[in-house]
Formats: structure tokens, sequence, C-alpha cells
């Protein structure tokens, strides 16, 4: 018989402290478009990826599954100018 596994869901009140939290591990975090976010970590060394890679791991077990607020998430990053806008061709 499977097991089913609960796991904690994010709240939307919860949005602003997640991407507080994202942004002070050294990440960045931004809507593209209007419709996705992006976590970008280019700007690490390999040794310092493998530490915010564990921040990054705990703050997503804090706040748990998120993926059913992705339009939220987008909306509020939009909101405080972190975003870029993709053009018809796919360029920002």
């Amino acid at each position: 018989m499977a097991q089913s596994t609960k796991r904690k869901l994010m709240k939307v009140s919860d949005i602003p402290a997640f991407v507080y939290e994202i942004v002070e591990t050294g990440c960045d975090i931004c809507a593209v478009g209007h419709d996705k976010y992006v976590l970008e970590d280019a700007e690490l060394s390999p040794d310092e990826y493998e530490k915010v890679r564990r921040k990054l791991d705990k703050i997503e077990d804090n706040y748990g599954d998120r993926d059913f607020l992705r339009l939220e998430i987008v909306a509020h990053l939009r909101s405080i100018g972190r975003y870029i806008d993709v053009g018809a061709d796919g360029a920002g």
C-alpha cells in the first residue's frame, strides 16, 4: 500500500518573507514575464553555491510546496520591481 506524504504548503502571506530569504542567500529571484520566476546563482563560486544550496533547501523545507502559488509569487516579484519582461521574440 502506498503511503501518502503530507507536505507543508506555503501560504500567500508567506511570499514576501520567502522572497526576502531567497535574496538574503545571495541568489537573485525575479519574475520572467507574467507567469514564471527564476532563481539565479550564476555569480557564486562552487564553494559558495554549496553553502547557499543548503540554505535554499532549508528555506524550501520551512515554507513548503509553492508550485500552486507561482502566479502570486510572480505578481509579488513584479510589484517590488524584480522582473524581466520578455518580448514576442523571447528577448528580454
